[in-house]
């Protein structure tokens, strides 16, 4: 490994486990995502103030950042990389959350403000069907998976489980939950 000086010891170390990740190593990214979930998640809690939806945003930011790992530099510390990724990746799904939509037919009240429509939240008859459609082939392709992942991606997306219940239900550690979760996901992307 090359000297990076301009890296603190600990930035050093993450790289090293970034080169073993790159390759495959399990324990690498399993090293990574524990030295840096909890500051990820209270990041992120902060910014969406809701347990649930902080904890869905961690995962994800790390599965972006170890999709992406080959294009991490070690020009700076992975910890920025990492928080950047989860910063970016949580400021979109606010986005998504407070999108409002306006009218654009021209019309405008009597103060020549913009109106803004509230659109149903009804789905249209196609939309049920394409639902339906993307649900089956979800199931279609969960249905590969072993067992034990199988039945987490079940619980947590299908029969809409908090970690905690999951947890309770299959009498697990709620770490070992968020992990297997964590994996499942991968896997999933990773389905031809």
């Amino acid at each position: 490994m090359e000297n990076y000086s301009n890296l603190s010891d600990k930035a050093r170390e993450d790289f090293r486990l970034v080169l073993l990740a790159r390759e495959g190593d399990q324990k690498a990214f399993s090293e990574l995502m524990s030295r840096y979930r909890d500051a990820i998640f209270f990041m992120l809690l902060k910014m969406v103030s809701n347990r649930d939806d902080a904890d869905d945003l961690t995962i994800e930011a790390f599965g972006k950042a170890f999709r992406n790992i080959h294009q991490y530099s070690p020009s700076f510390a992975f910890s920025t990389w990492l928080f950047k990724i989860a910063t970016n990746n949580c400021i979109d799904f606010l986005r998504k959350k407070r999108a409002i939509t306006v009218s654009i037919d021209g019309g405008t009240d009597k103060d020549n403000e913009r109106q803004i429509i509230l659109e149903s939240d009804a789905k249209t008859p196609e939309e049920t069907l394409i639902s339906q459609q993307k649900a089956n082939l979800l199931k279609s392709v969960v249905s590969n998976l072993k067992p034990r992942y199988r039945t987490l991606i079940e619980l947590r997306y299908f029969q809409e489980f908090s970690y905690e219940e999951i947890a309770d239900e299959l009498s697990l550690p709620i770490g070992t939950v968020k992990a297997q979760l964590f994996r499942a996901r991968e896997l999933l992307y990773n389905i031809p």
